[in-house]
């Protein structure tokens, strides 16, 4: 499975974006997805999981009720719907593909990683 992630960009406080997750793959509907995030100088983390058929997902308490993540296995893509945008949320947004939903949050459960797109929130 390859992974292109593409969607970020700059945006003021209180804005959104959508960042999408293009996979290639015959098999991509049978991963689970996660995004993680990496602000600068700081470590990668979790922010939010779909299971492979996107009936479950999963957030970090910090974008609870303000990202929202889908998926369309027929288009072989899951977006990240990021409203009500914070400072913090600036980060190098990265999606990642794994075998099992119940470590998707944790990048060592993670089997493909594609490249990341950058989000930037102005003050």
């Amino acid at each position: 499975v390859q992974l292109q992630a593409s969607g970020g960009g700059l945006v003021q406080a209180g804005g959104s974006l959508r960042l999408s997750c293009a996979a290639s793959g015959r098999t991509f509907s049978s991963y689970a997805v996660g995004w993680f995030r990496q602000p600068p100088g700081k470590e990668r983390s979790f922010v939010a999981a779909i299971s492979y058929s996107g009936g479950t997902t999963s957030y970090a308490d910090s974008v609870k009720g303000r990202f929202t993540i889908s998926r369309d296995n027929g288009k072989n893509t899951v977006y990240l719907q990021m409203n009500s945008l914070k400072p913090e949320d600036t980060a190098v947004y990265y999606c990642a593909a794994g075998r099992d939903y119940g470590t998707a949050r944790y990048s060592y459960g993670m089997d493909y990683w594609g490249e990341g797109t950058q989000v930037t929130v102005s003050s």
